[in-house]
């Protein structure tokens, strides 16, 4: 085998090998039956040393050559875009960890929601006593007002200040009361008839004005205490059907779940985005598909020049 016939051999089998991972990297079946078809004629060649070798070469200057770089260069352009979202992926990440940090979860509200209803109840139960003894005594549970301070940046649901005053309007003369707390006569004679069981609702704020609500155990009736002048007073819940309070989650927790979703959105695009070729490009490499699979190939191969120059043309486009 003469010298030249052998490199351009040499060089063909390297030219089948880069369409072969480029056929791998972008898992398209039009490139991979290219790639079959290029092969089909480089084999052919090299079992007839009777047909011109240059006639190879030629083929893979005006095609192949070019078809190559082509891909290559949507390959390099897919695989930056893929960097960019994967950069992005990994900075969202570590939001998400950072805000595991301090992240209040709907775990603690649960157990910590409990606790503020068991000292709220038992506040209740000393104002009673103190009440009725007439007594000056503190009736509150230490760090009562500590679950809103907690809480109440998260997980209480936001009223206007028009409502805030609605439901916080009380006829004092109605209420029993001394330099501790305000609470309606009517509501003090529920909570002992009910043996002050009762479980913390919900929590509301307006500004820095705040309310929790709580709910007789096993009955729809409700009361509000505002931490902020030990106020107690029935809460007509009906009033709240506009206040969003379908999901305990904090806000910060709302926010690592989206940023999650976020996260599994990317990474699902960054399959897609790997292999991704524009439509203008498909419909090229069927048309050149179509040209090398025509039996009567060789004998139009100073055709191939003009699809040679349309491959090209591509390289220079904004398509990619």
């Amino acid at each position: 085998m003469d010298e030249n016939r052998l490199n351009i051999l040499n060089e063909s089998n390297r030219m089948l090998s880069k369409l072969q991972l480029l056929s791998v990297f972008f898992e398209e079946d039009l490139i991979y039956k290219i790639y079959l078809r290029t092969q089909v004629i480089h084999k052919l060649f090299e079992t007839n040393p009777e047909i011109d070798i240059n006639k190879l070469e030629l083929f893979h200057v005006q095609f192949t050559t070019s078809l190559v770089d082509l891909l290559r260069k949507i390959k390099k352009n897919n695989e930056n875009n893929v960097s960019l979202v994967l950069d992005e992926i990994q900075l969202t990440k570590e939001m998400i960890d950072k805000m595991d940090d301090n992240m209040l979860t709907e775990q603690d509200f649960k157990i910590d929601r409990q606790r503020q209803a068991l000292k709220v109840n038992l506040s209740l139960r000393k104002l009673y006593q103190v009440l009725s003894d007439n007594s000056s005594d503190y009736p509150f549970s230490k760090n009562i007002n500590a679950f809103s301070l907690r809480y109440g940046s998260d997980f209480f649901y936001n009223i206007t200040p028009e409502l805030y005053n609605e439901l916080v309007q009380y006829n004092y003369n109605d209420t029993y009361h001394n330099t501790n707390a305000i609470i309606q006569r009517k509501l003090m004679g529920v909570l002992l008839k009910r043996e002050f069981r009762t479980e913390f609702y919900c929590g509301l704020k307006a500004g820095n004005l705040i309310l929790e609500v709580y709910k007789f155990m096993d009955e729809d009736r409700y009361f509000l205490f505002s931490p902020a002048n030990n106020l107690f007073l029935f809460c007509d819940v009906t009033k709240l059907s506009g206040v969003e309070n379908n999901s305990s989650l904090s806000k910060k927790e709302k926010l690592a779940h989206e940023l999650q979703d976020k996260i599994d959105k990317l990474q699902s695009d960054v399959v897609t985005m790997k292999s991704y070729m524009p439509a203008e490009i498909k419909s090229l490499l069927a048309e050149n598909y179509k040209k090398i699979a025509d039996i009567n190939f060789l004998q139009s191969l100073s055709d191939v020049d003009v699809q040679a120059n349309i491959l090209k043309a591509m390289l220079n486009t904004d398509i990619i």
